[in-house]
């Protein structure tokens, strides 16, 4: 590899980078990577020991003489906001900025009530969570919503679906209780970045597929999160199935996967057929209980859906698909059916190494990857740069 300069790593956000990710660890190894002089090297670590992003330690072994002071990347040196919400289910924590959470509450709400009444509520709870903490020591907000968002601009951009949020712009509303960066993505999005970071660091392609209440897909392509040229990328619930029977999708389409595999789904055909089921854990038991007709509706359900998976499977080629959500978890058929649909239609190349596997994180997967998400942004060079050039905390 070669010998990185001073012109490329000259900066004090750099060398937090290469603090974080453990490539340098001391001041020599610092110097010795970027090339810098010992007296430039002391004046960017001053800065981010200044700030609370870095802390020495001098626990490290020594090879004869005083031991090396050790660099390390402060986790506790600020918090980040984040929230990961669901059709009926959010989860709110507050994270160091190593992504881990300190603080964290569940709780049921319909997002379809509307921005209004939701927002408020995230914000309080981010409040509440805080405690005595210093507001100072919030860094950043980063949040999941069941929606198409146009990432840029945190707008969300539902239309039909979650009609309420329909040009919401998120950020301007938290920044007034939190003037701190807000970065706002797609649920399902948030749920791949924290299984790629969380699980398959190592593998640069995956697919996650939520499969609950609604049915969505995020996708890491080369390592990072593609959201492709507004946000729209992922959408695999809105792709058409064959004989769907007519069913009118919540987007205005007939027979999107959405509607005629989702959790939604499954219990208003199980409804229609006699069933006394109102949620899925109703459904789960019917499973388990041997139910034949209820056994047969879930591996249709899976068909569905790994017909839609074999076609994406196809164009992104990924090394893992994650399978997520309450009903992805629930169903062993569902999910049987989807890995036998994926493995006969999609092509031999791109199935060779293929992995099809349930989610190791679950709903925790979410509240990691908005975590991830917002620390990747306010941690970066960049940030780190123009942050000390205002001198901003």
């Amino acid at each position: 590899m070669p010998r990185r300069t001073a012109a490329t790593l000259a900066t004090s956000g750099e060398v937090l980078r290469l603090i974080r990710s453990g490539e340098a660890v001391t001041r020599a190894d610092l110097g010795r990577v970027t090339g810098l002089s010992r007296p430039a090297v002391q004046l960017r670590v001053g800065e981010l020991i200044e700030r609370g992003l870095v802390v020495e330690r001098t626990d490290a072994p020594s090879t004869g003489g005083r031991p090396p002071v050790r660099l390390e990347f402060n986790a506790a040196g600020g918090v980040v906001l984040v929230a990961a919400l669901g059709a009926s289910r959010t989860r709110v924590a507050v994270c160091d900025l190593a992504g881990r959470e300190l603080a964290g509450r569940d709780f049921a709400i319909d997002v379809e009530q509307g921005p209004d009444v939701v927002l408020p509520l995230l914000l309080d709870t981010w409040d509440d969570l805080l405690g005595e903490r210093p507001r100072e020591d919030v860094k950043g907000v980063g949040m999941g919503v069941p929606a198409t968002v146009e990432f840029a601009r945190g707008r969300t951009e539902s239309v039909r679906v979650m009609a309420s949020w329909t040009g919401v712009l998120i950020p301007p509303i938290v920044r007034e209780r939190f003037p701190v960066p807000v970065l706002v993505d797609n649920d399902v999005n948030a749920l791949a970045i924290g299984e790629h970071r969380g699980v398959y660091p190592d593998l640069d392609d995956l697919m996650f597929v939520k499969v609950s209440t609604r049915i969505g897909a995020g996708v890491i392509a080369g390592g990072g999160i593609l959201r492709g040229a507004l946000g729209a990328a992922g959408e695999i619930g809105h792709i058409p199935v064959r004989d769907g029977g007519g069913v009118l999708c919540r987007c205005g389409n007939v027979d999107c996967v959405d509607s005629v595999a989702s959790g939604t789904a499954l219990l208003r055909e199980l409804r229609a057929a006699g069933k006394d089921v109102k949620t899925i854990a109703d459904v789960t038991a019917l499973v388990r209980a041997g139910d034949a007709e209820t056994m047969a509706t879930v591996r249709e359900a899976g068909r569905r859906i790994g017909e839609v998976l074999a076609g994406a499977v196809n164009i992104l080629n990924p090394s893992v698909v994650v399978l997520g959500g309450d009903v992805a978890e629930a169903f062993g058929p569902l999910v049987s059916s989807i890995r036998e649909v994926v493995y006969r239609r999609s092509t031999a190349l791109a199935t060779r190494r293929l992995r099809i596997e349930p989610s190791r994180l679950g709903a925790g997967a979410g509240i990691s990857g908005c975590a991830v998400m917002v620390l990747d942004s306010v941690l970066s060079p960049e940030a780190v740069d123009e942050s000390l050039a205002l001198g901003t905390p």
